[in-house]
């Protein structure tokens, strides 16, 4: 078992979190204390299913609900855009750091499933 700070997908959504505060503190106090905070929220959640992850024996439980909780900060990316809380540049940014964290956590569910399988 790594630890989590050397996993490259930790290191990611690490990076995809520390953004989404920065583009949450410039929201209008409106969405701020509702959207805002709920997407910091899941983003430290999605943080905590990578820890479980890591440290479980039986995986993809936690990269299931990782990627359930990936889905809903997704819809509120492009719920933030469709308001025009983001720009469609941090839009493009966002999803570009998301397509990569969704590949490596599909990626991590195969590989231990099929260990588990085995």
């Amino acid at each position: 078992m790594a630890l989590i700070y050397d996993l490259p997908v930790f290191n990611d959504v690490y990076g995809l979190s520390l953004r989404l505060f920065q583009l949450t503190s410039n929201f209008p106090r409106e969405y701020k204390f509702t959207l805002g905070q709920d997407m910091k929220r899941d983003c430290i959640n999605l943080v905590r299913y990578i820890y479980r992850a890591n440290k479980a024996k039986e995986k993809s439980q936690y990269l299931e609900e990782f990627l359930d909780h990936f889905e809903i900060l997704k819809f509120e990316i492009r719920l933030c855009t469709d308001l025009k809380l983001i720009t469609m540049k941090h839009q493009a940014e966002l999803a570009s750091k998301m397509n990569s964290i969704g590949r490596q956590i599909t990626a991590w569910r195969n590989a231990s499933g099929k260990v588990q399988n085995s």
